[in-house]
């Protein structure tokens, strides 16, 4: 039997006191968020560093089984700023993710949660 495709998306912006500076624990936070709304990966997650003043700070993704998970973190400003992306063909709890990011003490979170099946339509 064939699946019915979802097409969900959450796009959250983040301002946390604890970011993730390593990109081993960048790897570790997305495999989380993975297991969490019950996906499947099917290349990575991996995750780089990147040290250019104005832009420093975590990047990483992970491509899963029904779409994709991004990830970047700047890390020179105070708050740090995250800005994530998890977009899958099939349903998914954003409570989870959002649950996940608690990991990151945030002062401030924003988001969006889309059904994107026939436009972008606001969950």
């Amino acid at each position: 039997m064939n699946k019915i495709l979802e097409h969900k998306h959450i796009i959250i912006r983040a301002e946390v006191s604890e970011p993730i500076t390593k990109r081993n624990k960048a790897i570790k936070f997305l495999n989380r968020i993975i297991k969490a709304i019950d996906m499947k990966a099917m290349y990575g997650p991996t995750a780089t560093y990147c040290k250019m003043p104005g832009n420093r700070g975590v990047t990483a993704f992970a491509i899963i089984e029904t779409s994709h998970i991004a990830l970047h973190i700047w890390d020179e400003v105070n708050p740090a700023l995250v800005q994530l992306d998890v977009y899958s063909c099939s349903d998914f709890e954003p409570k989870k993710v959002l649950d996940i990011l608690q990991e990151l003490k945030p002062t401030k979170i924003e988001h969006k949660y889309l059904d994107r099946e026939k436009g972008f339509k606001e969950l």
